[in-house]
């Protein structure tokens, strides 16, 4: 297996995260409205203890959740539960990180083979025809 393939975990630690409870919006009734459920995760990726090549791929995704001062903000309301919140918000994070963990491939440019290229050409003046049928007709 290459390693590209490899799946690549980076542990990320929890003093790095803030965590902060506060009230779920939307309908729920009366324990939406008593209740601090929803849970704000906030994680400066500058101050962070990533390697730096993954702390460039962090802050040049194009990700809503980054900040223009590289703070990732992830915000849960999924759940009734704070910690199950709290669980969700830790989980989607460590999957942002994980996602720009893996150096993304080279791309190698390839050449088309001759057939592509006959193919194309014959696709091209098959059309040319076409069009050409489409014009006045000359007695």
């Amino acid at each position: 297996m290459d390693e590209h393939a490899l799946a690549v975990k980076t542990l990320i630690p929890p003093e790095e995260i803030e965590i902060t409870a506060i009230r779920a919006q939307g309908a729920g009734g009366q324990h939406v409205n008593k209740v601090s459920s929803a849970v704000h995760l906030r994680y400066d990726i500058h101050a962070a203890s990533l390697e730096e090549g993954h702390r460039q791929r962090l802050l040049a995704l194009g990700d809503h959740r980054i900040s223009r001062d590289g703070v990732v903000v992830i915000k849960s309301q999924e759940y009734r539960s704070q910690e199950a919140n709290r669980l969700e918000a830790l989980r989607r994070l460590q999957e942002l990180v994980d996602s720009v963990a893996r150096q993304p491939r080279s791309r190698k440019p390839t050449k088309p083979t001759r057939a592509a290229r006959e193919r194309r050409l014959e696709r091209k003046s098959r059309r040319s025809q076409v069009k050409s049928a489409r014009g006045k007709v000359r007695e």
